[in-house]
């Protein structure tokens, strides 16, 4: 099984990356989380794998982080979830939100995920509240409450920037300035912007 790779992209879109490894080119489907933060083509990147074997075909699944793999590979134990809702649910919400959304029961924030219906949210609460929490992913809200991250992050998206870039830079400020107490809402923002901009 491959577990790993490390090559540089000679073509990349929102569904799928191909890297070149050794003169060899692997077709890797990725989620859009990591999509948004690849480099550019003819760069260099490393991911992890998992591998789908079937009788028919052989799939890779690429992810820039431990923590998108480890939640991919929860969520197609879930019944009903396979290799490609298991990766529109990465699509839909960062590893941190999900993490949240599992962990605290929010079926609505779930539900919101493309394909994820109220009898899948169930399973997935259901079947991962507790494997999420045994494996210690980073996860936890900001202590100042989801409520200025959210407002923030709706700003971004109204100023057209994708969902998942946009939560993943304002969650990139509260880690790097703190719970962001003495910081405004035009603060936040701004220093979001900043890290939009960086990527």
């Amino acid at each position: 099984m491959i577990a790993h790779l490390s090559g540089i992209i000679i073509k990349k879109s929102t569904e799928a990356v191909v890297l070149d490894v050794g003169g060899v080119g692997y077709e890797l489907a990725i989620p859009l989380s990591t999509y948004a933060a690849l480099p550019e083509l003819r760069d260099k990147v490393s991911l992890h794998v998992h591998t789908t074997v079937r009788d028919d075909s052989i799939k890779l699944f690429g992810f820039l982080t431990s923590g998108e793999k480890d939640l991919f590979r929860l969520f197609i134990t879930v019944s009903g979830i396979g290799p490609k809702l298991a990766r529109n649910i990465l699509s839909g919400l960062s590893v941190d939100d999900l993490l949240r959304a599992i962990s605290t029961e929010d079926k609505a924030k779930l539900s919101t995920i493309p394909g994820v219906g109220r009898k899948a949210t169930e399973r997935i609460i259901i079947d991962l509240k507790d494997k999420v929490a045994a494996l210690g992913l980073p996860g936890e809200a900001p202590s100042r409450g989801s409520a200025l991250a959210d407002e923030v992050a709706s700003a971004l998206l109204n100023l057209g920037y994708k969902p998942v870039p946009a939560s993943e830079a304002v969650e990139r400020v509260f880690k790097r300035l703190g719970d962001g107490e003495k910081l405004s809402f035009e603060g936040i923002l701004k220093e979001s912007l900043r890290e939009i901009s960086k990527r």
